[in-house]
């Protein structure tokens, strides 16, 4: 199988995209020091190995609505097949959920979940997670500040 991220090249068109993925692809070329044709064969190969799996606008979430931002621990009554589809499932299909993970330790799932405020998140818990027959025990942390956000 061949490797996804050849050499350092890569990983310097890879930071350059993380930074802006609007960017030409001669500006990129001039940056990562390659001609316009050899970076675009390597930008197109990125894509198709997987290694860049899109391309997405971020948005301010204030600008949806969004002003609040919890991470809520879930842990399931059971560890049953059926009970962990039927979590996922939901989950999968709720907009407050920004990001899921199945986690190791004394809970099962970690949340990160976005509200208008406190009596939405309230809303969402009582509507939505707590009438999960699955669901065991939930656990709330607010998130007071935002001292750093990455994504790769």
């Amino acid at each position: 199988m061949a490797q996804k991220i050849a050499d350092e090249t890569d990983r310097r068109i890879l930071k350059e995209l993380t930074a802006d993925a609007r960017i030409t692809n001669n500006e990129l070329a001039e940056r990562v020091g390659l001609s316009a044709s050899a970076c675009l064969r390597r930008l197109r190969r990125l894509e198709e190995t997987g290694v860049i799996k899109g391309y997405t606008a971020l948005i301010d979430p204030t600008a949806e609505g969004f002003t609040m931002t919890a991470i809520a621990s879930v842990r399931l009554s059971r560890q049953h097949e059926d009970e962990i589809q039927m979590f996922e499932t939901a989950v999968r299909s709720w907009d407050e959920v920004l990001e899921c993970h199945l986690v190791t330790g004394s809970r099962d799932y970690v949340l990160k979940v976005m509200s208008a405020g406190l009596d939405q998140y309230e809303r969402f818990i009582k509507e939505k997670i707590a009438r999960l027959k699955c669901v065991d025990t939930i656990e709330t942390s607010f998130v007071m500040n935002t001292i750093k956000e990455r994504r790769i």
